[in-house]
């Protein structure tokens, strides 16, 4: 018998259009146009899996005059990129993307405040330690996520998973906004991977590149001035052009819309309501430059996503305060300040009270809250910093305890901590500037004693970072700053007294019998790593700061 199923396309300038696909032998079914702008038609279909794409008249410049193309559905779900064309399924006379059911939606997730992230790239995380089947997939993660748990990070941040041509890319020049990348498994694949990471506490938050796409989006085939600006939007930046940009400014009068703005907000919606994820990373919002759409589409997925709680984090580089609340439009933005002068700091090539106090205290770049800022000390876009240090000349054991100064700073300053996936055990290798050049993590590092005591040096900081409120709060005080020694003390506290100390010797002088005056006062202090109470005088606390070092005190009552 078979059902009607209905195939729309929004093209409100083109003159004609029509649906060809497998049902039809690839033979034009003629699309109705209404007022509305939508080209539309009907095709009985039986339960099963087919093929389509549009033929339109094109409006964009490259083409000659209203020439016919041949296009991807603009929000197909699922496509086959070589071939060109769009896949439907239908199953009990309705479209489906898959028969996936989730399993844990009810499981509580953790809080902003609370949050440890792990930026990933699906293609690059896991390799030869999984099956072939499982190598660089969803499913790969998915048999790595105990590791991830036994670090305890409970927050992962996707590079974008966008269908992309061929079959390895970072995916930042997105064709597809509404299909999966095929080559990391299925769609279903994703939904397990994501469901499995809320069974066990982790949100996943997703890459969101709405400032340009590439070159052969549908939508640029369909009509390219309709949807993108025809010149560059921010010329001030030439060198960080990727591709065309969508024109949020574009408002159709007749249809009292703003294309790009609808097309956009319905990724959006799409995205958390089909892949139930818990937050975007809202690529080069520098370049796009509109934080009037930018505030609307956050509100958008805070609405979509509620009653659960939705991150909204700005890749903005440099990165400002303009773009966060309670003035800007995004919840967070990634603090490239942080790793800028944290690796001059930790190599020894600089020491500015100042500026270290700005980036540790980022309300003093005018942030106002810690979930304003997402601290890091590498992404997929800078090099590991293993590597920045081995550039310095910094190697083997002195360079593992560099690592380890600088996760110190990460996890007790005030912000949002992230990871960028081999960080935690010494990765090194160089990043490539091809985005189409594999550069899968070298989990046999993990076996070296000194990656494996990195590891477990991260992972007891992000349990007392996840544990102790006092490293979630709004506060930071620098009570003790030693110019000569280039030593820094700081505490951080909460409202339930909980405290921790953290004193960092920035110096390459091993610093015995230290004084530290005016230590905060408490029942009883504790040496977090080396697990033993110490004793705070009248005078203060007298401790060893071997170079490079930093030592971190729990009030342990």
């Amino acid at each position: 018998m078979g059902s009607l199923i209905d195939f729309t396309l929004f093209a409100p300038r083109n003159e004609r259009a029509a649906l060809i696909g497998s049902f039809s032998e690839w033979k034009e079914i003629p699309m109705v146009k209404s007022e509305d702008g939508y080209f539309r038609t009907q095709v009985k279909l039986e339960d099963g899996i087919y093929q389509y794409k549009f033929r339109i008249q094109s409006k964009s410049p490259n083409f000659a005059f209203n020439e016919w193309v041949n296009v991807i559905d603009p929000k197909a779900t699922d496509v086959n990129e070589t071939e060109k064309y769009s896949i439907v399924r239908i199953r009990n006379g309705q479209r489906i993307i898959d028969t996936y059911v989730w399993q844990h939606n009810e499981k509580p997730l953790p809080e902003n405040r609370e949050l440890v992230i792990y930026e990933m790239h699906v293609a690059d995380f896991s390799g030869d330690e999984v099956g072939f089947d499982k190598r660089g997939k969803y499913l790969g993660i998915i048999a790595k996520l105990d590791y991830l748990v036994e670090l305890g990070v409970n927050a992962i941040e996707l590079m974008p998973v966008n269908e992309y041509p061929g079959n390895y890319n970072w995916g930042y020049k997105v064709r597809h906004f509404f299909a999966t990348e095929s080559s990391y498994g299925s769609t279903e694949d994703l939904k397990r991977l994501i469901d499995e990471c809320h069974a066990r506490g982790i949100r996943v938050f997703m890459d969101g590149i709405y400032n340009h796409t590439d070159e052969e989006c549908p939508l640029m085939l369909i009509d390219r001035n309709y949807w993108y600006y025809e010149h560059m939007h921010y010329p001030e930046d030439p060198d960080n052009y990727w591709g065309p940009e969508f024109n949020y400014d574009n408002y159709d009068e007749k249809l009292d819309v703003k294309p790009a703005w609808k097309y956009v907000g319905d990724v959006v919606q799409f995205w958390i309501q089909e892949y139930h994820i818990d937050g975007i990373r809202f690529d080069a919002v520098r370049q796009l430059a509109n934080f009037e759409f930018l505030d609307w589409l956050a509100k958008q997925g805070k609405n979509h996503a509620a009653p659960k709680q939705f991150y909204n984090i700005a890749e903005h580089i440099p990165d400002t305060k303009a773009v966060v609340q309670p003035d800007g439009p995004l919840d967070a933005c990634w603090h490239e300040s942080f790793r800028y002068f944290i690796v001059p700091y930790i190599c020894g090539e600089a020491f500015e009270l100042k500026q270290l106090k700005q980036i540790l205290d980022p309300r003093q770049q005018g942030y106002a809250t810690a979930t304003n800022v997402i601290n890091y000390l590498a992404t997929h876009d800078r090099e590991r910093l293993l590597r920045e240090l081995g550039d310095r000349g910094i190697f083997d054991a002195e360079a593992f305890k560099r690592a380890k100064l600088a996760a110190v700073l990460l996890m007790t300053a005030l912000g949002i901590p992230m990871l960028w996936m081999g960080e935690e055990f010494g990765e090194y290798q160089q990043k490539s500037e091809d985005v189409t050049k594999p550069q899968k993590i070298n989990w046999s590092l993990l076996s070296g004693d000194q990656n494996h005591n990195l590891f477990k040096y991260y992972q007891k900081l992000i349990a007392l970072r996840k544990q102790n409120l006092a490293l979630q709060s709004d506060n930071i005080e620098f009570f003790h700053e030693n110019l000569d020694d280039k030593v820094l003390a700081y505490t951080r506290w909460n409202e339930q007294n909980s405290r921790v100390v953290v004193v960092v010797n920035f110096s390459d002088q091993n610093l015995t019998r230290y004084q530290i005056q005016n230590f905060p006062t408490a029942e009883c202090w504790q040496d977090y790593f080396d697990n033993h109470e110490v004793e705070v005088k009248e005078d203060g606390l007298v401790t060893d700061l071997p170079s490079y070092t930093a030592k971190i005190f729990i009030d342990a009552l």
